[in-house]
């Protein structure tokens, strides 16, 4: 976890339940308005980094307390002006506090004392007033021309000693500080035309008659104002939910709901659904509605706020014809919280009768499903669902699958929680993460998790996803496409499920129509997660579209820094596009970070695939630089062992020696094609037998449980020369010496 010095601005609304309670739209409205008008912008121009809304403030990192207290006088003289035409009882009044200190950064998020006293001492601030701690205070003084008053010290809750706080006074010094308000433009994918607003005839003419006509058809609405196309039938992004408890521990709560109903809608083929990671990764941005449907290419947008005390469930909803600006339903719910599905269920009727949707009879049944009647079980799902899958994330995977394992212990038949684990496990296995699984673990229980998913719910599409890929890696391809189709047909909105499609699609040779899905995944995702941009890279590359591959590629390597599979696919996509300078530079930070990587490794891990495929990988990476065995190593071949001299070798004898890397090791065989191999992290058994003048080996739960074959050398290198021979295989390469048992 990274930690370094910060200066960290915390803000909240004061008197926030008594505006909601009077005037709950209106309150978020404004809000919202704050947030697009002067937080972000703001935020932006004194470089800083919005860490997370809470529902009624924020969390912002300065790396300069100048800065932090430039931000907030900014803020709060804004806010004075519009407040003095405001009646006093419908202001909006923020309380700011700022400290500098030590703080932890883990996905994001920041934590430690540095934090928690900045959340302290906006307590202690007034209505529209900003307090500092002593130690940005001392960094501040004679910097900025600024009157302070001293407070004194107080004792703040959960900090230990008490804290000295100063106050700022926004008088005729600190209006002499501001500045003209400078935006940046909104970020935008390559060859995007932005749209800055709704034109007023636009307004005028989709009001009414579009809205109770057919109002997924945005006639009076240039299409060149959005990112992409509008679909040809109604098309959604549900907003993240805003949890306004006041209490950060419903945040999966929140989240939690917006999930399910972006998942429930999913499944509605008459609707386009807009996937989470897209509408998440817009969730700190607080542009407008017509701002997100203008990005995301879609004409109607869904959004609203949570809060939960005790057993009581408020929950506000609004859905929004983005064209127009004009809201086609509202609602809010009191209810308890074990009614959560049920007003999930009413949210999805509503939307599907507002937009005018007719379901099949097995959408029907589909939404009429409740995921499980265990509330504490779901509330466990939520918790893993909101982990996410971050690749090759050892450390997210252990917590969601805690997670999950305790939804199925409070109700062993929560299909989706089956599926889950499932979806990691096959995740663990076809990348050999051992530090969780052996891979022979790790199949079997993808296998019965998904088999147990489906067995409760026919029609779940993470599971039949999962069971595509396993038959894939199996060999069996013609199954594997019927799982993945039934996953896509189940869910037809599911870009992870059309991701993997595309990928089961190229690796079974069908290569346009691969193209096709992948183009279908990432409109339902237009801002996908780095691991699936790595997919569809992989997918491109596959099909030979190299072009485009490498665009995708590049951002997963950039994301997913150390990722084996991100390395290894842009060196041979750039070798195959004739780039041999960076192809060589990725070639060469692959080796880097995993310095035994070789062809003949890849060459088994990739045995499943068609021959042609394998080979062009193989040829893409020799073209980089990748060697035939671990290190670069070339025996040769009047070294080469054979025959009965290799046979003896390996028949009741002992190896002691070290890899490449310096590790020990002692690997003991017996008469009858066992073998025992130890290190001070590994201890395995296996078989092991001589074909012709290789030593093949197959230790249970490593490398996909594949039997691999090296060769035995003399050793007349000039490393190891206390060792008698050399090992070399496509997992290691081994100098040792043998002693009779």
């Amino acid at each position: 976890m990274e930690r370094r010095l910060a200066a960290v601005l915390a803000f909240d609304m004061e008197g926030y339940s008594r505006l909601m309670g009077a005037d709950e739209r209106g309150t978020l409205a404004a809000f919202r308005r704050h947030c697009n008008d002067i937080f972000n912008p703001r935020a932006a121009q004194y470089h800083g980094r919005i860490v997370k809304f809470t529902g009624d403030g924020a969390l912002i990192e300065f790396a300069s307390v100048v800065d932090s207290v430039c931000f907030a006088v900014e803020m709060q003289c804004a806010l004075q002006a519009e407040n003095s035409v405001i009646a006093p009882e419908s202001r909006l009044c923020y309380r700011i506090g700022i400290n500098t200190g030590d703080i932890m950064v883990d996905d994001g998020d920041i934590y430690g004392d540095g934090v928690n006293v900045a959340a302290r001492l906006q307590e202690h601030a007034d209505p529209g007033g900003i307090s500092l701690s002593e130690t940005a205070f001392n960094q501040i003084r004679g910097k900025l021309d600024l009157s302070f008053d001293y407070y004194g010290k107080r004792q703040v809750k959960n900090i230990g000693e008490p804290v000295a706080i100063y106050k700022v006074r926004l008088d005729d010094k600190a209006q002499a500080l501001l500045t003209p308000l400078v935006r940046k433009a909104p970020w935008a994918y390559p060859g995007r035309l932005r749209w800055y607003a709704v034109a007023a005839a636009a307004v005028l003419i989709a009001g009414a008659a579009l809205i109770w006509m057919r109002p997924w058809e945005p006639a009076s609405l240039a299409p060149e104002r959005f990112a992409y196309p509008l679909p040809d039938k109604p098309s959604i992004a549900v907003l993240p939910f805003i949890n306004v408890s006041n209490d950060t521990e419903q945040d999966h709560l929140a989240t939690g709901l917006t999930d399910d109903l972006i998942t429930e809608l999913s499944k509605v083929s008459g609707l386009f659904v807009i996937a989470r990671h897209s509408v998440f990764a817009l969730r700190t941005t607080s542009v407008s509605v017509q701002d997100v449907a203008a990005e995301l290419g879609v004409h109607f947008v869904l959004e609203g706020s949570l809060q939960r005390t005790e057993s009581k469930l408020r929950i506000n909803v609004n859905l929004i014809d983005a064209l127009t600006g004009l809201s086609l339903w509202a609602e809010r719910y009191d209810r308890e919280y074990s009614d959560i599905f049920a007003v999930q269920d009413d949210v999805i009727s509503k939307i599907i009768s507002a937009l005018a949707i007719k379901l099949t009879k097995g959408e029907r049944d589909q939404l009429a499903r409740i995921p499980t009647d265990n509330l504490e079980a779901y509330d466990y799902y939520l918790r893993a669902e909101k982990e996410g899958f971050l690749y090759s994330d050892v450390d997210t995977y252990r917590r969601a699958l805690s997670f999950y394992q305790k939804a199925i212990d409070l109700d062993p038949d929560f299909a989706e929680a089956h599926a889950g684990i499932a979806r990691i496990a096959v995740d663990v296995w076809r990348n050999d993460y051992n530090l969780i699984w052996s891979a022979a673990v790790a199949r079997k229980i993808a296998y019965d998790a998904a088999g147990q998913a489906l067995k409760l719910d026919s029609g779940n599409a993470r599971a039949h996803t999962v069971l595509a890929l396993l038959q894939l890696v199996d060999g069996r391809r013609e199954e594997a496409t019927d799982s993945a189709t039934r996953a896509i047909t189940v869910q037809p909105n599911d870009s992870e499920a059309f991701g993997n499609f595309a990928l089961i699609l190229a690796q079974t040779g069908q290569r346009e129509q691969a193209i096709g899905e992948v183009d279908k995944a990432m409109r339902l995702d237009p801002a996908p997660p780095m691991s699936f941009r790595l997919l569809a890279g992989i997918t491109l590359y596959l099909s030979r579209e190299n072009d485009r591959a490498v665009p995708l590629l590049e951002a997963a390597r950039d994301g997913l820094p150390n990722a084996e599979p991100a390395r290894e696919y842009l060196a041979a996509a750039y070798a195959h596009r004739d780039d041999e300078q960076h192809a060589s530079q990725e070639a060469a930070k692959l080796l880097e970070l995993f310095p035994d990587s070789n062809l003949t490794y890849y060459g088994y891990l990739y045995d499943y695939w068609r021959e042609e495929d394998r080979n062009y990988h193989l040829e893409g990476l020799r073209r980089a630089g990748i060697t035939d065995w671990p290190f670069g190593f070339e025996g040769k071949e009047a070294d080469q062992i054979a025959g009965d001299e290799l046979r003896a070798l390996v028949g009741g004898t002992t190896w002691s020696g070290r890899h490449k890397n310096g590790t020990e090791f002692m690997q003991y065989f017996d008469n009858a094609g066992h073998t025992a191999y130890r290190s001070a992290n590994t201890n395995v058994t296996g078989m092991v037998e001589v074909d012709a003048n290789r030593i093949c080996e197959k230790f249970e739960g490593y490398f996909l449980d594949r039997m691999t074959c090296g060769y035995v050398y003399r050793n007349t290198t000039d490393e190891a020369r206390d060792k008698d021979y050399v090992h070399v295989s496509p997992q290691a390469l081994k100098f040792f010496s043998v002693t009779p048992q």
